[in-house]
Formats: structure tokens, sequence, C-alpha cells
């Protein structure tokens, strides 16, 4: 593996700045950030921070696998209709019942509904009709959360998509670049286990952490100099 393959980012916060070094050539249109929480949170505030954009969340809950949480099966976002998607293949391999898929993606709504009163304190979607949209997590594994968030994203008319990711394995990556716009990903390693191996501090986020990054006001970065 490549030495830039196994370079670990500090924390969130930095690899969200090296994306936004990446982006800020790029020419954007009216750009919404949307952060998948909360890990994506701190990348997409970097991003936002310096594109001079409006940060907010996209609410997609990934479905994890039996006795094995971390490992996603699928994923489900808010909305209705219900948008999920689910990989048969690691259903296959998870064993997972149709009874225990729905059960969770009833779960993961659940938790949804309760985040974006906790995060936003009522606040409306942002509208997204003809904007550049840049989806902003802290990693992919299977590409199953994102790729829900894309169904979900393109009803809502925007001009184009683009994904930006720390890290993701390269077939993941290489297989999100055919469905979205664009897509700005800076490590795709072909060994791939997990994206916490890529972070040096990989702390949890916190809804307090959240709500501070929602809350900072878009034009409060510098220009580059």
């Amino acid at each position: 593996m490549p030495e830039g393959d196994r370079a670990r980012f500090m924390d969130r916060t930095d690899a969200g700045r090296q994306l936004a070094d990446r982006l800020a050539s790029r020419a954007f249109h009216d750009p919404v950030v949307l952060a998948l929480p909360r890990g994506g949170v701190p990348v997409g505030r970097e991003i936002a921070l310096r594109l001079h954009a409006p940060l907010d969340l996209l609410l997609v809950r990934k479905i994890g696998a039996p006795r094995e949480s971390e490992y996603a099966i699928g994923a489900v976002m808010e909305g209705s209709p219900l948008r999920r998607v689910i990989d048969p293949d690691a259903v296959r391999h998870a064993r997972a019942t149709d009874a225990y898929i729905e059960a969770e993606t009833k779960r993961q709504l659940d938790i949804i509904a309760r985040q974006r009163p906790l995060y936003l304190a009522g606040r409306k979607p942002m509208e997204l009709a003809g904007r550049d949209v840049v989806v902003a997590d802290d990693g992919v594994a299977t590409g199953s959360t994102v790729r829900v968030a894309l169904q979900g994203l393109r009803a809502a008319g925007p001009a184009s998509i683009l994904l930006a990711v720390p890290v993701g394995p390269h077939d993941a990556v290489a297989g999100l670049a055919e469905e979205f716009d664009g897509v700005v990903c800076l490590r795709e390693p072909v060994e791939f286990r997990s994206v916490g191996d890529f972070y040096a501090d990989f702390t949890q986020v916190t809804d307090a952490e959240v709500v501070e990054a929602l809350n900072v006001p878009e034009n409060a970065a510098s220009k580059p100099g």
C-alpha cells in the first residue's frame, strides 16, 4: 500500500481542512454542504467555512448487521416515501432476516426523528433546487449510507451532487464515482478494514459538538491569502 494510503489524519477537523483545500479551487454555484451526523459534521464544517457555504444535515442512518452494528447491510433516510438501500450480499453474509431488517429500519427512523429537532431546533431542511450540493462524511466503507442519501437528494432537484470524504476503499469509491456527479476522496486504499484506522483520533462526536458546528456563521472562515 502506498505511503499516502497509510497516512492518518489527526482528527476529523484535520481531514475536513484537507478536503477543503482540495475543493477550494473548484467553481460552485450557490453551494450548500450537507454533513452526515455525527462523524461527518466536523468534516463538513471545515468545507462549509472554506466555501463560505451554509451547513446543514443529511439525516441518513446505517442499518448495521446483527451482532456487528458497524458492518453496514443497508441504510435509510428521512422523508416520505421511505428511502432505503439494502445490500443483498451483505445481508447474506450477516445472515440478517427480513424481520431484523424491518425492526432495525424502524429503530433507525426513530433516531432520525429525534435528531432534527435536537440538532436544528426545528429548522427546516435547506432548499436544494438548482444548487451545487457537497455531501460530507468522515469516510465510507461499503458506500450504502451515502448511496441512499444520493437517492433522496436527487428528488430535491440540485444542480449537482459531489461527495467529499477523507477515506474509502478503492472499489467502493470507484462505484460511487459512477453515481455521483463527482467524488473527492483523499485516501483510496486497496486494503481497507475500517474508517477509524485512518485517524489518529477517531473519538465519537457528541450531540453538543454537532449543535455547536451548525451554529458557526458561514462567513467565519478567513479568505485564503
